[in-house]
């Protein structure tokens, strides 16, 4: 409403009820200077969602993503449907997820564990990295196994979880069979978390179960997975890197990954590089592992947008 201006907003109010009114008002006061290009970005996001509902209401899922596979190619269209699918259904926990994840460590680390994996299955996954690495560590290897061994929750079993949960804050019942957890999830929240913590959950699960754990490595993206990636996605991440990272990050990586990197560099920029690596000095475990994480997140949000892509699993997909 803010990008399409006080006119036309004014008439969309109109067509609201009292409480939508109310909700949507308070939002936008609260909302801040908002650039062009967000705004751009949030019209070309609602008129691609409202055209997949029109697609989806007259044949359906699979015909809604078939259109716009063709007319916005499978990465994209695969993000749309993801998104109208969680639009379109309640999900537990709805409070849960506005709550920050500092306070929802102490709001849940008492729970039976099977209980913290449901529930960091359903809140968003940077969220779940944050309670994650905030639990003991004894905990998390054990959560972490019970959400990626986690399938499919019978909605009495949510409601039940949710009637104890709501003395302490408010939440929503769950009318679908719902369901949460599963590798995928977990792998989504080790890759948020502290290398550190993704290490020692990865040993655990490997030491109780060898192929749950080789399936999760499978589908992780760890920063000497750079040497994955083609020449032409390297040199795109350098353009999105903060450069101060990389040579913090490359004193704790292997040759191949170091090599990989220098390959992209200009001759100068490669020169002036070495002496960033030379000029640190010691550093701590712990700096390098956060700014290789830092890029690693950048990977990610690369490989979501659809600019790079990422072979998973031992597949021999080409970057693009």
């Amino acid at each position: 409403m803010v990008a399409l201006g006080s006119d036309l907003s004014s008439k969309l109010l109109k067509q609201l009820s009292n409480e939508e009114i109310e909700k949507i008002t308070y939002e936008i006061a609260n909302m801040g200077k908002i650039d062009q290009s967000m705004q751009q970005k949030v019209i070309e996001d609602f008129l691609q969602l409202h055209e997949a509902r029109e697609y989806l209401m007259h044949g359906g899922i699979k015909y809604a993503r078939e259109v716009l596979e063709k007319s916005l190619g499978a990465h994209k269209a695969n993000e749309i449907i993801k998104k109208l699918v969680a639009n379109t259904k309640s999900r537990p926990f709805s409070m849960i997820r506005k709550t920050d994840p500092k306070h929802l460590v102490n709001f849940i680390q008492n729970e039976h564990p099977q209980t913290i994996a449901l529930i960091l299955s359903y809140i968003e996954p940077e969220q779940a990295a944050v309670v994650l690495n905030s639990l003991p560590e004894e905990k998390r290897s054990d959560i972490a196994k019970r959400i990626a061994m986690m399938d499919r929750t019978p909605p009495e079993v949510i409601r039940e979880i949710e009637s104890v949960l709501e003395k302490k804050l408010s939440s929503i019942a769950e009318h679908d069979f719902a369901e949460a957890g599963g590798i995928n999830t977990l792998v989504e929240i080790l890759n948020r978390v502290d290398r550190s913590t993704e290490k020692v959950i990865l040993e655990d699960l490997e030491a109780e179960d060898v192929e749950l754990a080789e399936e999760v490595r499978k589908r992780l993206f760890v920063f000497e997975d750079i040497i994955t990636l083609d020449d032409a996605s390297i040199r795109r991440l350098l353009q999105e890197i903060d450069m101060k990272d990389l040579p913090l990050a490359l004193k704790g990586a292997s040759d191949e990954v170091t090599a990989r990197i220098f390959k992209n560099l200009s001759k100068r920029a490669g020169e002036m590089l070495r002496e960033d690596i030379e000029f640190l000095g010691p550093v701590r475990l712990r700096d390098v592992e956060e700014a290789q994480q830092r890029i690693v997140n950048v990977i990610r949000q690369l490989e979501e947008s659809g600019e790079i892509i990422i072979s998973r699993g031992g597949e021999d997909t080409i970057v693009v």
